[in-house]
């Protein structure tokens, strides 16, 4: 990767940043690559927003000081074991809290070493011994890494599913072999919650819906009508989901409870909740958080409960690190109110999933029709959005005609299918990848049209004639979407392969889309610029080695770039108004030459810059485009509201002070040869 930058006298703040939009995956020295992928971990690590979480921090303290109080008023020295340290921090409050001796265990070694520094640094390095090792690894005696059992447990080994990081395995083994009987642990107990639903919104996510085109209608096969879907988890800022979108048709049930002063099992278990529906509807989907008590009253609770139970929402505290979990169930089911029914809930020892049943373990979800496998749930909703599959037929009605013989490149798409049906002579379709192959050839076999619409399994660079069966393609369309796809520009792609393309295509070829942009807008983030704020000091503690260590990983890995995050989740408010800033024509092949653009954007609103976003627009006809970026025009007062379907570019910047006497300078380069996107930012203020 390369980086440039900007240099500039007025220029208060510099960042720069390069990309590789090609999803081709590059040759490289297999040490570097590790070490690259390694530090990129690190820089995209979610420590800083676990350390900004204050409502975290102040309670696990509070836990803490409780449990130490509790332990020394039974007159034994405290030993702590740590399990996952991290920074340290936990253990440094133990010992502030009166711990005699800390024992803090942490199997990341570049964490263990900034854990180290930071105990130092604070004057705890005689207190705590931090230990670079997984806890079931870890050994008790004259030699071993505890010179004697613990009595105060302390951990912080959740993810958004709660067991997702193996904490049911941690436990049980420190239990069985690192802990004291009677031991006090800090959180106490923990609780899963539960929510039956029902959500077109949410459901479109997980099962395509029939499709309609002018007269006929497009179904999904047999086998993903039937198809239970993915077990893997949906993770989201369940707080931006509408209230409106869903209809709850379940009270909000507490499903099971994990104490953790207790000797805990990883093995398989089921909890059953009954419960009689609060409204009629189908049952879709279980919406699901937890919550934590660090003290065995439940005085002191840490809560992942979206913002929408609050009775006050703006009281909710933020957080990345954990947030809530959509659970699809296997099969919708008509329920009505007033019924008596049962939630269930099984798990292993890292994942939950849930069933509408009271006896016996739920059949864990499995996908059967592939779909699930080729299509993630952004594009399961991506291709339920009927006002988006609206503008593609809109802009083929243009361009397809009787005697078109149209060939599509795009991965897993439904575009072939809607050509055909909107009257194209001849459909060929690029799906270089089988099990997406697999997955549009089912669809075609359900609706009958296989002898319709034709797959063709060589990479758009490796057709010949007789791929092309002889014919002149004289409409070429994509979405485009392909799955290697990260960032917005990932999917210029398709421009490359329109340029391989060129031998076949006739000199009055229509390109669908027949161009695309780059659009721009620096906001100020409501909450999202906590997970690359630095920051320094902790609840009284000097965290700066951990600052130190990102800070290294982002220049060896040049992650100073473009990240993906699905915006419509982290409210933001534009502090300028949204630029075309580059253009790319497919009309034409892929110029040899780099492509360039700069300028300037004033601030329009006062605020605090975080971040430059950033996403590209696909002009399929002079008349219709589709955005990946903002969903409307900014709000009057910078409001804006993002695609669901796709990931914008965030490329943060250094929290910067901005009003109308402050400017975004900006230079764009895109490198054709080496299929790379540099950019570089910086805010200057007029003298």
């Amino acid at each position: 990767m390369k980086k440039t930058a900007v240099c500039d006298r007025d220029t208060n703040m510099r960042f720069s940043g390069g990309v590789i939009p090609a999803p081709a995956a590059e040759v490289v020295d297999g040490s570097e690559e590790d070490e690259y992928d390694f530090n990129q971990d690190i820089a995209r690590s979610s420590f800083s927003d676990m350390l900004h979480d204050h409502d975290r921090n102040q309670k696990y303290y509070q836990g803490i000081r409780a449990a130490v109080a509790r332990v020394k008023a039974r007159g034994e020295p405290v030993i702590v074991l740590d399990i996952g340290t991290g920074t340290g921090l936990l253990s440094m409050m133990a010992v502030t809290a009166g711990a005699d001796f800390c024992y803090a265990v942490e199997v990341f070694k570049p964490m263990a070493e900034a854990a180290r520094c930071i105990v130092d640094k604070n004057g705890f390095a005689n207190k705590i011994k931090i230990i670079n090792k997984h806890s079931t690894e870890v050994t008790v005696g004259p030699d071993g890494d505890l010179q004697t059992k613990a009595n105060v447990l302390l951990t912080e080994l959740f993810d958004t599913e709660l067991i997702g990081e193996g904490a049911l395995p941690s436990y049980e083994h420190a239990h069985q072999n690192l802990m004291q009987t009677n031991c006090e642990a800090v959180p106490h107990r923990a609780r899963v919650y539960a929510q039956v639903v029902q959500s077109e919104l949410l459901w479109s996510w997980a099962h395509l819906q029939p499709v309609s085109v002018g007269s006929s209608r497009l179904l999904p096969y047999p086998a993903m009508t039937r198809c239970a879907g993915s077990h893997a988890v949906c993770d989201i800022q369940l707080g931006q989901v509408p209230l409106h979108s869903f209809t709850a048709l379940s009270p909000r049930l507490t499903m099971f409870t994990v104490d953790f002063s207790k000797p805990v099992s990883s093995k398989p278990q089921t909890h059953c909740s009954r419960f009689v529906a609060q409204a009629s509807g189908e049952a879709q989907v279980v919406l699901s958080w937890w919550d934590i008590s660090m003290d065995p009253d439940d005085s002191i609770v840490c809560s992942m409960a979206p913002s929408w139970t609050y009775e006050d929402p703006s009281a909710a505290p933020w957080r990345d690190h954990w947030m809530q979990s959509v659970y699809f169930l296997s099969k919708q089911s008509r329920v009505n109110q007033g019924e008596d029914l049962f939630l269930s809930v099984s798990h292993d020892d890292y994942s939950l999933w849930y069933g509408l049943q009271s006896e016996g373990p739920v059949p864990r979800p499995s996908c059967s029709c592939l779909a699930h496998m080729v299509w993630n749930r952004p594009r399961f909703g991506e291709l339920n959005d009927q006002k988006r599959t609206e503008s593609y037929m809109r802009a083929l009605r243009e361009v397809v005609r009787e005697d078109s013989v149209c060939l599509s490149v795009s991965d897993g798409s439904l575009l072939p299918l809607f050509a055909h049906l909107l009257g194209a002579k001849k459909v060929l379709s690029v799906e270089s990848f089988r099990m997406s192959r697999q997955v549009i050839q089912q669809v075609l076999e359900a609706n009958q049209l296989t002898e319709c619409v034709e797959l063709l399994e060589a990479h758009p660079e490796q057709l010949n004639k007789d791929d092309l069966q002889e014919l002149q393609v004289s409409v070429l369309i994509g979405e485009p979407f392909f799955s290697s796809s990260l960032l917005p520009w990932h999917s210029l792609f398709f421009w490359y392969c329109r340029t391989a393309l060129a031998e076949h295509l006739r000199a009055d070829t229509v390109i669908l889309p027949r161009a695309a942009s780059l659009h721009m807008v620096a906001v100020e983030f409501e909450n999202l610029w906590r997970i690359r704020a630095p920051c320094g000091s902790c609840e009284g503690f000097d965290v700066k080695a951990m600052d130190e260590m990102i800070q290294k990983s982002l220049n060896f890995c040049e992650s100073h770039e473009a990240e993906p995050h699905s915006l419509w989740e982290y409210p933001c408010r534009a502090l300028t108004s949204s630029t075309e800033v580059m253009s790319f024509n497919f009309t034409q092949c892929v110029p040899q030459k780099p492509l360039t653009s700069q300028g300037s954007l004033r601030f329009t609103r006062n605020g605090r810059c975080h971040a430059v976003v950033m996403w590209m627009d696909y002009h399929l006809t002079e008349d219709v485009t589709v955005s990946t970026g903002l969903n409307a025009p900014v709000g009057e007062q910078g409001q804006a509201q993002w695609s669901p379907h796709q990931k914008q570019a965030v490329f943060f910047l250094k929290e910067t002070p901005a009003d109308g006497s402050t400017h975004l300078s900006y230079t764009y380069t895109f490198e054709p040869s080496l299929r790379e996107l540099h950019m570089d930012f910086s805010i200057r203020t007029a003298l």
